[in-house]
């Protein structure tokens, strides 16, 4: 598979993040990272081709927490925590930013986890999220599949585990959930 050209580096900021979101950093038509307020990290801290537990590849990303998030406000009045389906999210998106930054073509779509705990929240009290996805396997035939497990840190604190999160990219979508 080509790689695409753009400047494949081992962390990215927040305007970078944006640009992923536009269609700008791997080309017309491949993997995108949804734009705010969906972007659920500021930052890509460190992304490694060969690195994590598996030698697969691994992608660290960060949010600082702010009380006026977006979601705070409706989940639950009185009683605000982060869905946990967005930091769920983040380890999907993080896992297609990873296929798009290899140079895999396609547009990412989660596909399936199989597993997630959920052992705390993320209120406004919480000042930073660290997550981590580790690759297990990685697909790049006429499919483009990147199977792996993640975590979402809340202040230092394991809080969330996921455990064979699967996206794929599509260069057709119209057929893709």
């Amino acid at each position: 598979m080509a790689m695409t050209n753009f400047d494949q580096r081992s962390r990215y900021e927040y305007d970078d993040l944006l640009a992923c979101g536009r269609g700008e950093l791997f080309g017309p038509g491949n993997a995108q990272l949804p734009l705010p307020p969906m972007l659920m990290f500021d930052r890509i801290s460190h992304i490694s081709a060969d690195g994590g537990p598996h030698g697969k590849g691994e992608i660290r990303a960060e949010m600082e927490v702010r009380e006026d998030l977006w979601f705070f406000a409706c989940h639950f009045q009185g009683d605000p925590v982060m869905p946990g389906c967005l930091g769920l999210d983040a380890l999907w998106q993080m896992t297609g930013f990873f296929l798009g930054w290899l140079g895999a073509e396609g547009r990412g779509r989660a596909l399936s986890t199989g597993s997630v705990k959920f052992s705390g929240m993320v209120t406004p009290k919480v000042k930073h999220i660290e997550y981590g996805v580790d690759l297990k396997r990685v697909m790049r035939s006429k499919l483009v599949l990147g199977v792996a497990d993640g975590w979402l840190k809340a202040d230092g604190e394991t809080i969330y585990k996921a455990e064979d999160l699967k996206v794929g990219l599509f260069k057709d979508t119209s057929d893709a959930a």
